[in-house]
């Protein structure tokens, strides 16, 4: 059950294929505008997903309260004076591109669909982001502490036990990772690249024409690394650390951001923007890396197996996946249609309590890496059970609240906030 808006993919998407031409205004709300041409193309995207009609009316209708519906919650975060950071927009930014190139493939081919450089995508979708980070913030501050009590717990299972169906088999997994990248020797390696280019940089070599050849960031490479003018917020957080500190002409030392190492000059500065140019030199993985943490694996699951290590001692120690590192390598519990197709293969094979042989895992185009996964337990199919399947109702019930809260709640907002549909 989701109240909210849609999914910020369907925005951002559009707005990028949208045509500067012109186009009928829809809707109004507050100080912003709902286009025609948004609401068609997302009403197409919306039947499609769903497997709908999109030449049926009640299809383009929820589609326009959905979107008058978000604009009304930007219009009141900004009546609130909530506060979005830049690392919060950088952050929901990197997220959003690195869906669009799991979807696409590679950076290559999200250049190729949307007719424009990366990092000119960036920038393009930037505002759009900050606005769909309002939104988000906007709803947390009003609905982001809402709790059941185990009382309205009970009585939403009593009221809706018999609807519910069968709760689907679920598993509860943890994993340990290594990241064949993360290596000394391979980082070193990469390093020591960057450095003998920045060296004969300094040498007098032409910064372009090593860009040209060497850069591994295609977006930039063909035109000797030039970045353009951009403004704070638009890289990453070490590469700006760097950039931002240069004086004009100056290069910097080689530096490490989360995609490699970078040696950045700073061309011109105006006002609060720079242009730069870099060459980015990524670390790559190769046989001998991948190898080493298949090895490295497989010495550990024998150790839990042979001499049983409890799992989540060594998950903490050894895991490169540190947001479940510190929790014993734990995942989750998830029904099984949750997992994704790389988990779900490993787990389908195991026992309660057995643990996978090494197994590859890619996480985008780009980040791969290698994990055992243990099952540390199985729960079959059943009906639902107020005991065994509490916290999937509790969530249940506070969606309900939520929702029932959200719905009073937008009956206000447009009590009080223009809005007016002019179709």
């Amino acid at each position: 059950m989701r109240p909210f808006i849609f999914i910020i993919l369907l925005i951002v998407c559009q707005n990028l294929f949208s045509q500067q031409q012109a186009d009928k205004i829809a809707a109004i709300v507050d100080n912003e505008v709902i286009l025609l041409s948004e609401i068609n193309f997302q009403t197409n995207l919306l039947a499609s997903q769903r497997k709908l009609d999109p030449n049926d009316p009640s299809v383009k209708e929820q589609v326009i309260k959905l979107l008058v519906e978000e604009k009304l919650l930007l219009a009141q975060a900004l009546i609130d004076s909530v506060v979005v950071t830049e690392d919060e927009v950088t952050r929901q930014l990197d997220y959003q591109l690195e869906m669009f190139i799991q979807q696409y493939g590679s950076r290559d081919r999200v250049e190729q669909i949307y007719g424009m450089p990366f990092e000119k995508i960036r920038r393009e979708l930037r505002d759009d982001i900050r606005k769909n980070v309002l939104v988000q913030k906007m709803q947390e501050k009003k609905f982001g502490f809402i709790e059941s009590s185990r009382r309205e717990v009970e009585e939403f299972f009593e009221v809706y036990k018999d609807s519910l169906g069968v709760i689907p088999e679920k598993v509860k997994v943890a994993h340990i990772f290594r990241n064949p990248k993360t290596s000394g020797e391979l980082k070193k390696k990469y390093f020591e690249k960057a450095s003998k280019l920045l060296d004969s940089i300094k040498n007098g070599a032409d910064f372009a024409s090593l860009a040209k050849e060497f850069s591994d960031d295609p977006g930039s490479a063909a035109i000797g690394g030039d970045l353009g003018f951009v403004k704070r917020g638009v890289f990453y957080p070490e590469f700006e650390a760097a950039a931002f500190a240069l004086a004009e002409g100056e290069i910097s030392k080689v530096t490490e951001s989360p995609v490699g190492y970078h040696i950045i000059q700073l061309l011109e500065r105006r006002g609060e923007s720079i242009k730069t140019r870099h060459i980015l030199i990524k670390i790559k993985a190769d046989d001998e890396a991948d190898l080493a943490a298949i090895e490295f694996l497989t010495d550990i699951r024998d150790s839990i197996v042979r001499l049983k290590t409890p799992f989540s001692d060594l998950a903490k120690k050894y895991s490169d996946d540190k947001e479940t590192a510190v929790f014993g390598g734990a995942l989750g519990t998830f029904y099984l249609n949750q997992l994704d197709k790389n988990l779900l293969d490993a787990v389908s094979k195991l026992k309660e309590g057995e643990i996978s042989f090494p197994k590859r895992i890619d996480y985008s185009a780009d980040t791969y890496g290698y994990h055992i996964v243990f099952l540390e337990k199985k729960i079959p199919q059943h009906k639902p059970d107020l005991e065994i399947d509490f916290a999937d109702l509790k969530k249940l019930s506070e969606e309900y609240k939520k929702q029932r809260l959200y719905s009073e709640w937008m009956e206000e907002l447009k009590s009080k906030i223009f809005w007016e549909i002019k179709i």
